[in-house]
């Protein structure tokens, strides 16, 4: 019985070197499965073992002419192929990965220059703006923004009412944000 299926498996592996696409059937019929499931153990991802499954045939069929059946049978043959097929699987995931980090970083890295981009013209147009500010209104807001003082300890420090504090701030504010979104409209519109 032993020798009957071995002389198959023979007849098989002859017939696959010799080209002929009935022994490709074969060889998928019968080996499929255990490629399939070899990939899928390693690569844990049924997509990539149904691509690896494929690849291996593929590339069993197009090198057949390097299978030597005094050698090995066509199943450890086929094994062979595809733990290199495995192989190349992982390492084109890990290049993927390697990859999507890399633009992942890029991205954060755009994304942290056009924040700092942006904050850096705010500061600017603010510069500017309190820099238009008469001398009492822009000593006001810098002690009460950059100084972060309360308004109190603003009149304290320049012995002006509270009052007056509260009114320098309302009003360089409203001229700031009118200055704000006049530059905020979009170009042409």
């Amino acid at each position: 019985m032993h020798s009957a299926e071995d002389a198959e498996l023979a007849a098989v592996g002859a017939a696959f070197v010799a080209g002929d696409e009935r022994a490709l059937a074969e060889a998928y019929r019968r080996w499929s499965r255990l490629v399939f499931t070899l990939a899928l153990r390693s690569l844990g991802d049924r997509d990539e073992a149904e691509d690896v499954t494929q690849k291996v045939f593929v590339a069993a069929w197009r090198g057949r002419a390097g299978y030597d059946p005094a050698r090995s049978k066509l199943a450890t043959w086929l094994v062979g192929i595809t733990r290199h097929c495995i192989a190349d699987a992982h390492e084109a995931r890990s290049r993927r990965l390697r990859s999507e980090q890399a633009l992942a970083a890029l991205a954060e890295v755009r994304q942290t220059q056009v924040d700092d981009t942006a904050a850096a013209a705010d500061r600017l147009l603010v510069a500017d703006e309190l820099s238009r500010l008469d001398p009492e209104p822009r000593r006001v807001m810098e002690l009460a923004f950059y100084g972060d003082l309360t308004h109190a300890q603003v009149a304290d420090t320049l012995g002006l009412p509270l009052g007056t504090v509260k009114s320098h701030i309302r009003r360089s504010l409203t001229r700031l944000r009118s200055r704000l979104e006049v530059n905020d409209e979009p170009h042409g519109s």
